[in-house]
């Protein structure tokens, strides 16, 4: 069973490097929330370089997965987040206020 269970981890760890995904995606981003905007479901972030998207710092707008979370962000917040392509879309995946 054991053997069996370090096989399978095995193959998912090979079909996630094969698909491009690694621990730069896992990594959350930090920045800064210059405005939100509810009506289109969107925050503009100045954040860092974002690794698994390559995409340098720079500060641009992105849709959120969900967008209660703009009910939470008030513009100068500092915040860590998870970004992703969803959809055609760079989409915010997670995100939470920074101490």
């Amino acid at each position: 069973m054991r053997s069996r269970m370090k096989s399978l981890f095995a193959l998912l760890f090979s079909a996630l490097s094969w698909l491009g995904a690694s621990p730069a995606a896992a990594q959350s981003t930090a920045g800064e929330v210059r405005k939100v905007d509810k009506a289109q479901g969107k925050v503009t972030l100045q954040h860092e370089a974002i690794a698994n998207l390559k995409m340098p710092a720079m500060t641009m707008a992105y849709r959120v997965q969900n967008p209660a979370w703009l009910d939470q962000l008030k513009e100068g917040d500092k915040v860590r987040f998870d970004a992703d392509k969803v959809n055609g879309q760079y989409t915010i995946t997670a995100i939470k206020t920074a101490p």
